[in-house]
């Protein structure tokens, strides 16, 4: 692994630990990492740095709001086949 060091404003209100995670969530939505390489890099398993993703703005989704609906209405189990299912399985 690359060693990086920065020279921060004193003023800055954030630890290494908050800097890292930064970083990671930044390289990780430019495509530079991948996501284990991001959680890597801030000392995270996997699962640890997808719930944290979310308080740095960033989504695992790779679809805006308007795509993923979209996707959702075009999806082949529709609405009225999950209504089907289950009230046929109760």
């Amino acid at each position: 692994m690359k060693t990086l060091e920065l020279n921060l404003p004193e003023l800055m209100d954030f630890d290494q630990q908050e800097a890292k995670m930064i970083l990671a969530t930044g390289l990780y939505t430019k495509g530079k990492l991948t996501m284990g390489q991001a959680a890597e890099l801030v000392g995270l398993s996997k699962r640890a740095f997808i719930e944290v993703m979310g308080t740095y703005g960033v989504s695992i989704f790779d679809l805006s709001a308007e795509e993923l609906t979209r996707e959702i209405a075009n999806s082949t189990f529709s609405r009225s086949a999950y209504t089907t299912f289950h009230n046929t399985s109760l």
